[in-house]
């Protein structure tokens, strides 16, 4: 009994002591899973702090990267400003020595008509001004009856030379093809729906209009002008199309640099570039116009965004066309080489943002690189006045642009201005002495004059519209041609009773 008790004892002693160990180990099994999945923990942290840090360094990169880009950019707008500037500087002194050579050879020549004129004033004992005057009062007076006739002699011969005639008669009369069209106005403002889209259009660092700005090559400006941006370009597609594009964008919504890129800009040029081609083939079927080179109806069609003085390039193209088409049919000459000059008399304005040099020269090199013949391209160069025109068909385009340029309503000119010069015509005519009334007519492109007939007599008369045309030119600047018609009548009445 004692022997069980003892070995009950320590059967019991020895179960507490195994069950103590055994919670000595759990604890110790617990606390070392504890430890073993801290580090875990630590180990995950370190790593997604690692991976925070790369990318972090990556953007930083990138950054980086696109300011040195930009700085490299500024660096080179300034050195371009730099090389414009000095090359503006060698003109400026290039022009100021040219200036400085005239002037001295105006001096020599003065000099030496100084010196003739005092050697002939010594030999004939008189003034410049009182040899003249007598000459001429000596002349007026013996041969006054003799010019009066010879005058109204050449009239005569004048009035019976019919195609000259034909050619003053017709281009007054063809003013009847002066159709109706609104002048244009250049647009460059883009409405916004509302402010927050031009932070948008900016976007993040500016990279939105950065690569807006590059690929349209316009100059976005935005200020604190509500709900609206303003587009700035020399070039007028360019300009067209960074319109197109950007009000594609508004509507779209989604602005970033890869959708600039890719989508709208791409899409738009290759729009406008249809549009453009289509213009201008429908130019030349307008007018009846066939043969021309693609390309050269592709130049043609950018005429379609170019103006002067209101007034659409493209259509006064196609007007001068029909006008001296009709011109030409009356006068025998060839219809379809006036025609194909008058159609791109004007096309060096697509290119003359580019290209430096006078328009009608650049229209004339156009027109023989697309390989139009030599009285096409003389016609074209012959409608200013600094190449003289040498056949019939140049002079018609030159008369139908200057139809289609200076009718009625073809160029824009508010009532204030057009007031003012029909007054200052009027006053340039009453100035003159004899004058009695002056009239303005024809939207300013006749004046007529009443002068006194017992001041100024026939010869007077002549010598006075001379005078008062050469005054016109001097002092206003008009379009077209000023008729000046002097009237001088003298009435006798008497009653017989």
């Amino acid at each position: 009994m004692t022997n069980l008790i003892i070995y009950l004892a320590a059967a019991a002693v020895g179960g507490l002591g195994l069950g103590y160990i055994g919670r000595i180990y759990v604890a110790k099994r617990g606390k070392d899973l504890a430890g073993q999945k801290q580090k875990e923990l630590l180990l995950e942290a370190k790593d997604e702090a690692l991976k925070i840090k790369e990318e972090a360094k990556k953007e930083a990169e990138k950054d980086q990267k696109e300011l040195q880009e930009l700085e490299k950019s500024l660096r080179r707008r300034e050195e371009m400003i730099d090389r414009r500037l000095e090359s503006a500087e060698q003109e400026k002194e290039k022009i100021t020595i040219r200036e400085r050579e005239i002037t001295t050879i105006k001096n020599q020549i003065k000099e030496v008509l100084d010196i003739q004129q005092q050697n002939l004033e010594k030999i004939s004992k008189l003034k410049k001004e009182e040899a003249r005057d007598l000459l001429l009062a000596s002349i007026e007076k013996e041969y006054k009856d003799d010019l009066i006739n010879k005058i109204k002699e050449q009239k005569e011969i004048a009035k019976e030379e019919a195609q000259n005639v034909a050619k003053e008669i017709l281009s007054t009369v063809i003013q009847r093809m002066a159709s109706e069209h609104t002048a244009e106005n250049t647009t460059t403002a883009v409405s916004l729906p509302s402010d927050e889209m031009k932070g948008r259009i900016i976007g993040r660092e500016g990279r939105n209009i950065q690569v807006f700005e590059k690929e349209t090559g316009t100059d976005l400006i935005i200020d604190d002008t509500p709900d609206t941006v303003v587009i700035s370009s020399f070039d007028p597609i360019r300009r067209h199309i960074a319109k197109v594009a950007l009000e594609k964008l508004i509507v779209d919504g989604r602005i970033h640099p890869t959708r600039i890129e890719e989508l709208v800009l791409k899409k738009t040029r290759e729009e406008i570039g249809n549009e453009i081609k289509e213009a201008g083939e429908q130019a030349a079927y307008e007018v009846g116009v066939a043969g021309l080179h693609p390309d050269l109806l592709k130049i043609l069609g950018r005429l379609k965004f170019r103006t002067s003085y209101g007034q659409n390039v493209l259509r006064h193209s196609i007007e001068s066309a029909h006008i001296g088409g009709m011109l030409a049919n009356e006068l025998g000459a060839d219809v379809n080489l006036v025609k194909k000059a008058a159609l791109l008399h004007d096309i060096g304005k697509a290119v003359d943002h580019d290209i430096p040099g006078p328009h009608h020269h650049i229209s004339v090199d156009i027109a023989k690189k697309y390989g139009l013949s030599d009285d096409i391209t003389h016609a074209i160069a012959a409608h200013h006045d600094d190449i003289e025109a040498k056949t019939v068909e140049a002079i018609i385009v030159k008369s139908a642009d200057a139809i289609s340029g200076s009718r009625p309503g073809a160029r824009r000119e508010t009532l204030d201005t057009y007031v003012k010069r029909l007054e200052e015509l009027e006053n340039i005519a009453n100035g003159f002495p004899g004058v009695e009334k002056s009239y303005a007519i024809q939207a300013g492109r006749e004046v007529r004059i009443i002068i006194k007939p017992e001041e100024i007599g026939d010869l007077e008369a002549i010598k006075l519209s001379k005078n008062i045309a050469k005054k016109i030119e001097e002092d206003l600047q008009y379009p077209g041609t000023i008729k000046v018609n002097v009237i001088r009548e003298t009435r006798a009445i008497e009653f017989a009773k």
